[in-house]
């Protein structure tokens, strides 16, 4: 999945845009950034490669502070604001596991909402399995549902997925050749 710009995309195709980069990783070789996409709730989060991004001004921002972050993690004296930093992340399990019990009873998501897929807005893979991030029709909303699901009950919509990610080479002798 691309960050996209805000407005309108060519053929008249809703774009979407990242809000805040939550975190990087390297994978294969590749970094990827966890983003937090505008109007989507945290649990549509997903892993992106940076190569599929176009919002420079936040993976500068978010890198420059990692690295303000590193040098001040290293400087080996604790001070006040450290101690507080640390007293917050110590709270973040307690935190996560609430949310967990909590999406226990949420909702139904993904195919079992009875909703039409409407197209599919990026896929991850970061539990381990290959998963779509789904917009549904006639909502704002989007669930992140397994790819074998999406195959079956949707195959249309994640071929055209795929198709608008297709990208042409052509060999650089072509572009030396019309130059004669």
């Amino acid at each position: 999945m691309s960050e996209k710009k805000d407005g309108t995309g060519p053929g008249g195709e809703e774009e979407f845009s990242v809000e805040k980069i939550l975190d990087r990783r390297v994978r294969l070789g590749k970094v990827e950034y966890y983003l937090k996409w505008k109007g989507y709730n945290d649990e549509d989060n997903t892993w992106e490669p940076e190569e599929n991004l176009d919002c420079p001004e936040l993976i500068q921002a978010f890198e420059d502070a990692r690295k303000k972050k590193e040098a001040e993690g290293n400087k080996g004296t604790k001070t006040e604001k450290d101690l507080k930093k640390k007293k917050s992340t110590a709270a973040t399990p307690d935190l996560k596991g609430a949310m967990k019990i909590k999406s226990d009873t949420k909702k139904p998501s993904g195919f079992s909402r009875g909703m039409e897929p409407e197209k599919i807005i990026g896929a991850t893979d970061s539990s381990g399995e290959l998963m779509f991030l789904m917009k549904w029709q006639g909502t704002d909303e989007a669930d992140l549902v397994p790819a074998k699901q999406a195959n079956q009950q949707c195959p249309q919509v994640v071929i055209q997925f795929y198709e608008e990610r297709l990208t042409w080479h052509t060999p650089a002798t072509d572009e030396e050749t019309n130059e004669d």
